[in-house]
């Protein structure tokens, strides 16, 4: 009985990072989000073995409507359990985002981006375990979703 419950957390938890509203797949499989344009890529290289590149594009880059709206972003990893593993920092970005810097509450305008994660987790430096992780991007509150494989 007990087992069952703990399934059902599960799943519940997982769905809890399951993007809302409508959501597309695109030439290179990018998860899009229909009210805003923005798109998720998929990271690279995948598997992961050591660090990995996340590429998104936030307001229908690179035909931007509204050049000049700044959008809230956030871009997070989590591990199957629903627990934070670690924040990627911004590698480059088409507005000349300087690199390094952290993709938590970030304010960015409408464009093509890369965040750079180096395959540890954040509170104690070692390098995460294998198996599957969960990157959830954030834009102005509405979630974009994607997997990566972890093989050490």
């Amino acid at each position: 009985m007990k087992c069952q419950w703990a399934a059902r957390s599960l799943v519940l938890a997982f769905l809890a990072f399951v993007p809302r509203g409508t959501e597309a797949q695109l030439g290179q499989r990018a998860t899009v989000d229909g009210n805003s344009g923005s798109t998720l890529g998929q990271n690279y290289p995948n598997p992961v073995s050591q660090e990995t590149r996340i590429p998104f594009a936030i307001g229908g880059a690179p035909e931007c409507a509204d050049p000049s709206k700044r959008y809230r972003v956030t871009l997070r990893i989590y591990n199957m359990l629903a627990q934070l593993v670690a924040v990627p920092v911004m590698q480059s970005g088409s507005t000349g985002t300087s690199g390094g810097e952290s993709a938590r509450e970030m304010l960015l305008n409408c464009g093509q981006y890369t965040a750079y994660w180096d395959g540890k987790h954040s509170s104690s430096g070692r390098d995460v375990a294998s198996g599957i992780y969960l990157y959830r991007l954030e834009i102005d509150g509405r979630p974009l979703v994607k997997k990566l494989t972890v093989i050490r």
